[in-house]
Formats: structure tokens, sequence, C-alpha cells
């Protein structure tokens, strides 16, 4: 009787899982940079324009969806 040959499971990468998450259609979105501290000197435009959430560029999101397979 053989036995059967187990499949590999993936790690999921921890910092991408806490960086990143997955839209309904597949898509990946992201928070916007530079968001952290000496707010002060930032325009309120730049600061408007950083809220909410990105969605990643096609290029990226290929590197990232192998660091993310079971999201």
């Amino acid at each position: 009787m053989a036995k059967k040959a187990k499949k590999l499971k993936l790690k999921t990468h921890r910092g991408a899982a806490k960086r990143f998450k997955k839209t309904g259609t597949g898509k990946i979105v992201r928070s916007a940079a530079f968001k952290r501290h000496i707010l002060t000197s930032k325009t309120t435009k730049s600061k408007r324009h950083a809220r909410g959430s990105k969605v990643v560029t096609p290029g990226d999101a290929r590197k990232i969806n192998l660091m993310l397979p079971y999201k």
C-alpha cells in the first residue's frame, strides 16, 4: 500500500498580511504613505489625498499575491 504524498502548504508573509488586503473582486488595497508623523509641515491637500485606501499597481500586485496565498 503506497503512501500518499502530502501537498505542501505555503506560508503567508506576515508583514504583507498586515499591510495589504484583498477586495471582493480580487484587487489588492493598501493604505497611503506619509501619514504617520510630522503632519504639521505637510499641506492639508497632501494629507487629504493620503486618506483612505489605494489600489496597488499591477506589477506590485503580482508579487503581493505570492506573499498572500490564502487571502
